[in-house]
């Protein structure tokens, strides 16, 4: 039996004119393997609700300051959260709404299929 052969000519001139290159889409694999540690979600959840210390932190999920301070340097390093000195103390909070927005629309997308998955 012959396969059916379908053009793709014009859709797939389209996406190879809109996909953005391999350098920017490893950028973007990359970013998201930021997300794939629940102790970096948790404090990115936090700091979206208020600017918090390490010590804070650390209390919040039950943790070591080292432990959080070694999480808090691979945000910082990817630019997921910035520092505020106040005195000693050195405040985080999200760097910008993107990620805020990054992690609202991953929760949605959680609850959302939550959600589905009782009403089948």
């Amino acid at each position: 039996m012959a396969e059916a052969r379908h053009n793709h000519e014009q859709s797939l001139k389209k996406v190879h004119e809109m996909i953005p290159k391999d350098e920017t889409l490893f950028d973007l694999a990359d970013l998201f393997k930021l997300f794939g540690d629940t102790t970096r979600i948790k404090i990115l959840y936090a700091l979206s609700e208020s600017e918090l210390c390490v010590c804070a932190i650390a209390e919040l999920l039950g943790m070591t300051q080292s432990a959080i301070s070694h999480q808090l340097k691979i945000l910082k390093d990817a630019k997921l959260v910035k520092t505020r000195r106040e005195g000693k103390t050195i405040n985080y909070s999200l760097d910008d709404e993107h990620v805020r927005s990054i992690i609202d629309c991953g929760y949605e997308h959680i609850m959302e299929e939550r959600k589905n998955e009782k009403n089948i």
